[in-house]
């Protein structure tokens, strides 16, 4: 069956398997010299992207659960991620000022300098996907990208 060039749904969804089995690997080879440490990139991601909300002013706690939710895993297995994430040095775990019996979580220098990072890789990644493109739609689309982010991260 083909699909209408109008169709978003499966388009997104054909992206999202070919990204999710592409690029963490690749990724993570070129930011850490290890395949294997995709798993940081996800993480401290996730503490990022609840730490700086869009136009959001102050944030609550980040927390092993906040990373759960953010990744869709249960709290064990979030919980051993961020585990090895602390013990490669990209982020700190100190008890919260809000709840003395939680771990907050946030991004060493090096968890920022691998955020960094990422965020080159996905900019570099986008530009080379959209080279062929005029300057206007790639505009247009990374707007709607963000948008549509934006939306589910609401």
């Amino acid at each position: 069956m083909k699909e209408r060039r109008d169709d978003g749904g499966p388009a997104l969804f054909r992206l999202v398997r070919f990204w999710s089995r592409r690029w963490a690997g690749r990724a993570s080879e070129e930011l850490t010299g290890e395949p294997r440490h995709m798993q940081h990139i996800l993480v401290v991601e996730a503490v990022a992207t609840n730490a700086y909300p869009a136009g959001a002013g102050a944030h609550e706690a980040i927390t092993v659960g906040t990373v759960a939710h953010q990744l869709g895993l249960d709290h064990s297995g979030a919980s051993r991620m961020v585990r090895d994430t602390v013990e490669a040095g990209y982020l700190a775990r100190a008890t919260s000022e809000h709840d003395r019996r939680r771990a907050s979580l946030r991004l060493t220098e090096s968890g920022q300098e691998l955020l960094a990072g990422a965020r080159r890789w996905q900019r570099q990644a986008f530009e080379e996907l959209t080279a062929s493109w005029a300057e206007h739609d790639r505009r247009q689309f990374a707007g709607y990208l963000q948008r549509l982010a934006d939306d589910v991260g609401a």
